[in-house]
């Protein structure tokens, strides 16, 4: 899967989050000062191109939607942090967080707690 930048990443979250819009419903979406039409029309398009965006015809426009599920693209772009910061670690990559974040012991212990609820 290939990477977006940070312009795509912020097109497919507007895509994840509505399913299926026009160029027009994501620009009302995204923070000021607005892009141009142009603009966004652009990235949806090089979206397509890279697989992660299709389209269907709507009157004379498109509705967009994702190709990518959210979670199959956080899990990629995860893998490739611990990868290639953490040498395929993800113990070194929580012990990293925790330091920075000075997270405590009891934090941890809640955060696995949670995890630990979510496995069947």
């Amino acid at each position: 899967m290939k990477q977006l930048t940070k312009a795509e990443e912020e097109v497919m979250i507007i895509l994840w989050e509505l399913q299926k819009c026009n160029v027009a419903s994501i620009i009302e979406k995204l923070p000021e000062p607005k892009p141009a039409y142009n603009t966004v029309s652009t990235i949806v398009r090089i979206l397509e191109s890279k697989g992660f965006v299709d389209h269907e015809q709507e009157g004379k426009g498109y509705l967009y939607f994702p190709l990518v599920m959210k979670s199959d693209y956080s899990n990629q772009s995860i893998n490739k942090l611990v990868d290639g910061y953490f040498q395929g670690s993800f113990k070194s990559m929580v012990s990293f967080f925790m330091k920075k974040n000075d997270m405590s012991l009891s934090e941890l212990e809640s955060i696995l707690k949670e995890i630990k609820k979510e496995k069947p």
